[in-house]
């Protein structure tokens, strides 16, 4: 059976433990009625469009 051969210390383990290098980063896209860009599937935050239709009210 294998066994290590040395003590495996608190930092190596907790970096390994850890989400954070899992991250990836957000997928975007840009919007069609206003270009700016937003996450897929979400009403746009600028112009309030989501598929070709106005969803929210904006103020110019």
């Amino acid at each position: 059976m294998a066994v290590p051969k040395r003590k495996t210390s608190k930092a190596r383990r907790d970096k390994r433990r850890s989400n954070v290098w899992k991250l990836n980063a957000p997928a975007l896209m840009r919007c069609p009625n206003c270009g700016k860009y937003k996450a897929p599937h979400k009403v746009c935050g600028s112009c309030g469009y989501y598929n070709g239709r106005e969803v929210i009210k904006k103020e110019a």
